[in-house]
């Protein structure tokens, strides 16, 4: 997945393109309806035959969603060499949560130790 595609044929079938891009067909299918510029053609038959350079840019695609942290419109403008309006225009901010100490957890006390506290309190409350 990461490093350079090295095409072997003209054209690619999805099964192949999927295990090239690492993504299941159907989000190819979507990245296509997201897309323009990934267009394949479909052969006779109506299956996708995807060219080495509609490869190249399905790798592209996935880099800038997966590993850049672009959502789907921040990737279309980085495709369509539109400017972003920031550095971090059309990427998702993921909030990290802040980290608490846990609190300590009460201990445990056996029903005889909750009994000697309680006759304790009764004992101080029927003094005043």
């Amino acid at each position: 997945m990461s490093g350079e595609f090295e095409p072997k044929k003209l054209y690619y079938k999805i099964g192949e393109v999927c295990r090239i891009v690492g993504v299941p067909a159907h989000v190819l299918r979507y990245w296509e309806s997201e897309f323009p510029s990934v267009a394949p053609p479909k052969n006779r038959g109506g299956q996708r035959t995807y060219r080495p350079k509609d490869i190249e840019l399905l790798l592209r695609v996935r880099k800038l969603l997966y590993e850049e942290g672009f959502t789907i419109a921040g990737a279309r403008r980085q495709l369509s060499g539109g400017k972003p309006a920031g550095p971090a225009a059309g990427k998702v901010e993921v909030p990290v949560p802040a980290i608490r100490p846990e609190a300590p957890k009460p201990a445990k006390k056996d029903l005889s130790q909750v009994r000697a506290e309680l006759e304790n309190i009764l004992t101080l409350l029927n003094r005043g």
